[in-house]
């Protein structure tokens, strides 16, 4: 007979089986989960974002810096 997995959730050092858990505290699981997610994606934009600024922040000190045009 096939064994049915279980997913182990590990908050403050304590196992928590997710099946066994309330519907209620299975949602709380999957929105700390999405958000998790929605977070990473955020840090990845923002890195995205810095890296882009400050490419023209150089872009903007050379063009500050270089010699004029006669």
């Amino acid at each position: 007979m096939a064994e049915t997995k279980k997913t182990t959730i590990t908050l403050d050092n304590v196992d928590y089986i997710f099946e066994d858990m309330t519907p209620q505290q299975q949602a709380m699981v999957n929105h700390i989960s999405d958000l998790e997610r929605k977070i990473g994606t955020s840090q990845f934009n923002l890195d995205q974002l810095n890296v882009g600024k400050n490419a023209f922040v150089n872009l903007l000190k050379e063009a500050l810096t270089a010699p004029k045009e006669e």
